[in-house]
């Protein structure tokens, strides 16, 4: 300031009569002016040059050249987002998108599905489906022409019957193809024991002790599942065979038991009929985990028996109950028999493999004793392994810091080929405007477009998009354990109160349609017969008034002096599920129900609120497979702490659909099942189905998937998506070049 004060006045001197004071205070008052002048014209200017730089930060997007100008590797990194952070890294443990998202590139599986929705193995290279069968030998029932038989007879009838197929019943002669071989049990015993338990009690009982005096039974091998073999088998040994055989007169028991107990052991022990299942899975030699590991058919027996220890909590034990055994044949052969048909059986080895020799007893008790815990209650849920896990997939775990990111690097050792990009990241970044903005500038590599978005960013030049249907939905789950939610009628009229049709519109854009049921809407399990739940306010409050509930003189409803209020809950840094959290506090106020509402941190919301279910009700979604198999979330043996029923809804008509279901093989049958379970779930209500949103995904246009055609020249194609609108499937080769590369018109 001194200096420019000192150029000011060099030109002109004061006169040598003037006064030195008078000198001094007219250089004061230039400079205050001038300070002044300058501070006034910097406040005008100051926030036009911030407008405009917020102008020029929204609307340029550097080139991936301008980007690694500084960071060479930004090109061999690509970075994610995710509303809420991942609770632990594990497959069998975990059930939310976050984790599986980082679980499907740390873990590998024995199966998956190609780009055609078609089963194709990975770490497994190929696999035989077969059947196994038994029934008892009924030397009392009489066979049509013979009389009774014993079990060489039987097994002649069976055999006479293969060689001489001409003539019989179509569906009999199939039969009788699949059969392989017929194979004689001779009788024998069994000695077991059970424990007597009165229903509710918590504390096993007296001990059983059960002997079992089995007849001579017989074996078959199929060369396929075959769900209706002893129906066609009834036409050779007749209509009451199988049905008419009573196994409690081959058991005794010591102290005697009621019939009705007898009669469950004997299903139990020595059931009429018995299919089981099984899968050979042939394993890829030579695989190795991130440690350098060999993978082989012992880990596979691990997984399964981790999922089944009850210790650790697994929410899939529903998938695996229905498996017999494990076997491990050889180190690259593993056997797995069913005890029951199971039509969603191979799909269920979609699972990630864990690594035996990191989780087993023995090293979880050294892990205990590090960290002072009784080892006999340290379980791998407790583990350390969650929070650094390791697998055999494309990528090694490195780095997790909470709320932060999760990073990843290319594992070069992976049996398919290392992947092209050397690190993944995902950031937790909870706020969807700050996730755009990134992507924008390029610190991320994609976008889920929001619906409002869609229409001016599906179309922008600078990206490619991808869109679809969801595999899922969106719904208000209510506690069923809980009054009022326990009266169908509360829950039918808390949807009728709430305009669905208003949130698509004005919420979603557009972007969704009105779902009535549990199934995926692009499914033939769905039944699209079935209306929605209409907008009716006053036909809710009949309702109410009906189960008892009406108004006070303060407007609420009431019902024996109490007043009608609960808490809505859903997960923080989800604009969308805020939006149906104030409009359905305000649709329900409105008919006189007293609404708090509450978001939570997304580990906190899960782990605390809905894994304990400790909630009045919640917003949530769910993200389905094409299996109609829907055993984990609605049967009534699944409502315990950490099991996907969390509602607690228990119907038994549902629990036998939902079995017969999982046996079904013919898939006309399948549908009519899932039909009726559909109108089932929709008569209940235990939730408010919402709708099935449509999504938009956007990347940048350099990402494309590298590749080498027949004669081992490099080209690039563009990223495909597969029929359910996974644009993903291919990310191993996904490589992010500088500028757009001439792209290959080479179809898949």
């Amino acid at each position: 300031m001194d200096r420019v004060a000192s150029c000011r006045f060099k030109t002109t001197p004061p006169p040598l009569h003037l006064h030195p004071t008078l000198g001094t205070l007219a250089h004061f008052r230039h400079f205050r002016h001038f300070t002044y002048m300058t501070t006034k014209r910097l406040l005008i200017l100051l926030p036009t040059l911030i407008i405009l730089f917020l102008i020029q930060s929204y609307l340029w997007v550097p080139t991936y050249e301008e980007q690694t100008r500084g960071n060479p590797n930004r090109l061999n990194e690509y970075i994610t987002s995710s509303l809420g952070d991942a609770t632990l890294l594990n497959p069998i443990l975990s059930a939310n998108t976050a984790s599986s998202q980082i679980e499907s590139l740390v873990f590998d599986a024995l199966i998956d599905r190609d780009h055609e929705l078609r089963f194709r193995g990975r770490l497994a290279t190929s696999w035989e489906i077969f059947e196994e069968a038994y029934f008892c030998v009924n030397p009392q029932a009489a066979i049509p022409g013979t009389g009774e038989a014993g079990a060489e007879e039987v097994a002649r009838m069976i055999r006479e019957a293969i060689k001489g197929r001409a003539g019989l019943d179509p569906e009999l002669k199939v039969t009788l193809t699949r059969i392989k071989e017929i194979i004689i049990i001779p009788p024998e015993d069994l000695i077991t024991s059970r424990y007597s338990k009165a229903p509710g009690e918590k504390e096993k009982g007296q001990k059983i002790r059960i002997t079992v005096q089995s007849p001579a039974r017989i074996k078959l091998i199929l060369s396929e599942v075959d769900q209706d073999l002893f129906n066609n088998l009834s036409k050779i040994l007749g209509d009451d065979y199988f049905r008419s055989f009573d196994g409690k007169q081959y058991l005794k028991t010591e102290p005697p038991v009621d019939t009705e107990t007898l009669a469950a052991y004997a299903k139990e022990l020595l059931p009429a009929t018995e299919h089981n299942p099984v899968i050979i899975f042939h394993l890829r030699p030579n695989v190795r985990f991130h440690d350098g590991h060999i993978f082989d058919a012992d880990d596979v027996r691990f997984t399964y028996q981790a999922i089944m220890d009850p210790a650790n909590l697994s929410p899939r034990i529903a998938d695996y109950e229905p498996v017999k055994r494990v076997e491990v044949v050889d180190p690259l052969t593993v056997r797995i028999v069913y005890k029951r048909l199971y039509s969603p059986a191979l799909g269920t080895w979609g699972m990630g493999i864990l690594p035996e020799h990191l989780l087993n007893r023995t090293v979880l008790k050294k892990e205990a004793a590090l960290l002072g815990k009784n080892p006999d209650k340290f379980s791998i849920r407790q583990s350390g392994f969650n929070r650094n896990p390791l697998g055999c997939g494309p990528f090694t775990f490195q780095e997790w810091k909470s709320d932060q990111f999760i990073s990843l690097d290319r594992f070069d050792g992976y049996w398919e080929g290392p992947p092209n990009y050397q690190r993944y990241a995902m950031r937790i970044i909870p706020d969807l405007l700050t996730q755009e903005m990134e992507f924008y500038s390029g610190t991320l590599d994609s976008y889920n477009v929001q619906p409002h978005q869609v229409s001016r960013l599906e179309k922008d030049p600078r990206f490619q998009s991808f869109s679809g249907t969801s595999f899922g939905y969106s719904y208000i789950g209510y506690n069923m354990r809980r009054a009022p939610f326990d009266d169908v009628r509360v829950r039918r009229a808390l949807g009728m109160a709430l305009n669905v049709d208003k949130i698509i519109e004005y919420v979603l854009y557009g972007q969704g349609e009105r779902i009535t049921g549990p199934f995926v809407i692009q499914s033939d399990y769905y039944n699209h017969h079935i209306p929605p739940v209409p907008y009716d306010p006053e036909g809710a409050l009949k309702l109410l008034n009906e189960a008892g509930w009406h108004r006070n003189k303060a407007g609420w409803l009431e019902k024996n002096g109490k007043k009608f209020e609960f808490t809505l809950i859903t997960n923080s840094g989800n604009d969308i599920r805020k939006a149906v959290l104030a409009i359905a506090q305000d649709a329900w106020k409105q008919i006189g129900i007293d609404i708090r509402t509450d978001m939570l941190e997304w580990s906190v919301f899960i782990q605390e609120r809905v894994d304990k279910a400790d909630f009045d009700a919640v917003v949530l979604g769910w993200v389905m497979g094409i299996e109609p198999d829907l055993y984990q979330i609605w049967h009534s043996s699944q409502t315990h702490p950490y099991q996907l029923n969390f509602v607690g809804f228990k119907n038994k008509e549902a629990d036998d659909l939902i079995v017969n279901i999982r046996q079904e093989y013919n898939h006309d049958k399948q549908v009519a099942f899932c039909h009726r379970f559909h109108e089932l779930i929709a008569s209940e209500q235990p939730y408010t189905f919402l709708y099935v949103g449509k999504w938009t995904a956007v990347l940048d246009k350099r990402i494309v998937i590298k590749d080498l055609d027949k004669d081992g020249v490099m080209l690039y194609k563009k990223i495909q998506p597969t029929k359910t609108g996974n644009y993903t499937f291919h990310f191993n080769r996904w490589i992010k070049v500088p500028e757009m590369p001439q792209l290959s018109t080479e179809g898949w």
